[in-house]
């Protein structure tokens, strides 16, 4: 048996990719180099050279194509192309110049499998190769110098087997950590650009709260004034003159309608003062129901409750998260009214959650209305902002404020059906 030891052609594989790159050029030339050096006139030989570098071009579409299977049928079928190789292109396939070929199903093992599947492949290579062993000791005599070359190839191709599949893990490692640190990057940049979101409608709120303690106290004075001036007026006209009365009657009642609009803008301007003890949530949205279940006693809406049971105790000013709720639950039953004359659903969800590393709870309140079109969803908690003919446009932005207070949040979802709103509670509230 030879005792020669021809050069190892080296090259890269990559198994993960179907379009024809500059690394399937180099696995032609390399083939093409194979197919010019001697024997160049057997056919089998230039036959199966080509059948290798059709496959390693299609390679990537047929493992796409059957993703359970086709890594095994790829290294199968390379370790027997690589048989045939050997058989076609010397007296005694054992001794073929081409023994290196092996390397092609080996190293593609070791880029598809982990370190048990590699030595398992790598070991049913050695086996195909070591199998013509058997007809050449028909006609040969094993010497020592053989055998030792034999087992050197063979460590060799273990060896080749480990250190790529050592590189493709390491390397599968750093993309998997590569991967992981940009969903992270990605999600701390949609907190940060909600929390800087929050903060710009914070300082507008601020703004605008004390523009409106501003105006509602300037307000307030003359419009005292004109309500009793009208009040003195309707009493003494109201016998001598019943139109002037009646008039007179007119302002004091618009002027009641006004008063109530300012202690509006004096509740979105005035601080908010938290008295926070441990309540139930589900007991806060409940009762909000009722308020505003009594608000429409001929409503048809039907209300779907899925409260998680064994809700802890959060700390929350009782009186300032039932006025969330109602406000809430309020606007979606206006929308279900002016859209399902014969009722809608109203769907009241608690469960516990997280927020910004914060535990809590959170209750979504999504009603079968119209929704929000998508030009109002970004404004519908600014202040002054309504779709209302009626609506002064602080509801949701007075909701804002008392869940700012409260450490917690609010933000419209999207939803197959109507509006979904989802606020979030903490257990505690933030420490002024």
């Amino acid at each position: 048996m030879e005792k020669s030891r021809p050069n190892i052609a080296r090259g890269s594989f990559d198994r993960k990719r179907a379009a024809v790159d500059w690394i399937d050029v180099v696995w032609v030339l390399f083939v093409l180099g194979l197919a010019f050096l001697p024997p160049i006139h057997e056919i089998h030989k230039q036959l199966i050279l080509f059948g290798f570098a059709v496959f390693q071009l299609f390679e990537g579409s047929i493992v796409a194509a059957l993703p359970k299977r086709g890594t095994a049928y790829a290294v199968l079928l390379k370790i027997l192309l690589a048989a045939l190789l050997l058989d076609h292109t010397g007296g005694l396939a054992i001794n073929s110049s081409y023994w290196p070929i092996f390397f092609v199903p080996i190293v593609t093992a070791a880029i598809y499998y982990g370190p048990i599947g590699t030595l398992l492949w790598t070991a049913l290579a050695s086996a195909a190769y070591c199998s013509y062993l058997y007809p050449a000791l028909q006609e040969y005599e094993l010497t020592a110098d053989s055998a030792e070359l034999l087992a050197i190839r063979i460590l060799f191709f273990f060896l080749a087997a480990m250190l790529v599949n050592r590189f493709v893990v390491e390397n599968r490692k750093q993309v998997k950590r590569y991967q992981e640190l940009s969903q992270a990057l990605e999600e701390t940049n949609t907190q940060l650009r909600r929390v800087e979101a929050e903060a710009r409608r914070s300082e507008r709120l601020a703004a605008l709260g004390q523009m409106s303690a501003g105006l509602a106290h300037e307000i307030r004075n003359p419009l005292g004034v004109i309500k009793g001036s009208a009040e003195m007026l309707s009493q003494k006209l109201n016998d001598a003159q019943p139109l002037a009365a009646e008039l007179a009657g007119y302002i004091s009642s618009e002027v009641d309608r006004l008063n109530a609009l300012v202690a509006r803008f004096l509740d979105f301007a005035r601080p908010v003062r938290i008295e926070a003890r441990p309540h139930q949530i589900s007991a806060i949205v409940d009762r909000a129901l009722e308020s505003v279940e009594r608000q429409y006693p001929h409503s048809q809406v039907q209300v779907q409750r899925e409260y998680t049971p064994g809700l802890p105790d959060i700390m929350v000013d009782e009186q300032l998260c039932e006025r969330v709720f109602i406000n809430l639950i309020q606007n979606a039953f206006q929308a279900m009214d002016g859209s399902h004359p014969a009722g809608g659903t109203l769907k009241l969800a608690i469960s516990p959650d997280t927020s910004n590393g914060l535990r809590g709870v959170s209750a979504v309140v999504e009603d079968s209305g119209p929704g929000v079109p998508p030009e109002m969803r970004e404004q519908i908690f600014n202040p002054f902002f309504t779709s209302k003919k009626d609506g002064v446009g602080l509801g949701l932005a007075i909701v804002a404020k008392i869940l700012d207070e409260h450490g917690g949040s609010i933000r419209l979802e999207d939803s197959a059906r109507g509006a979904r709103f989802r606020v979030f509670i903490p257990s505690e509230p933030p420490r002024k």
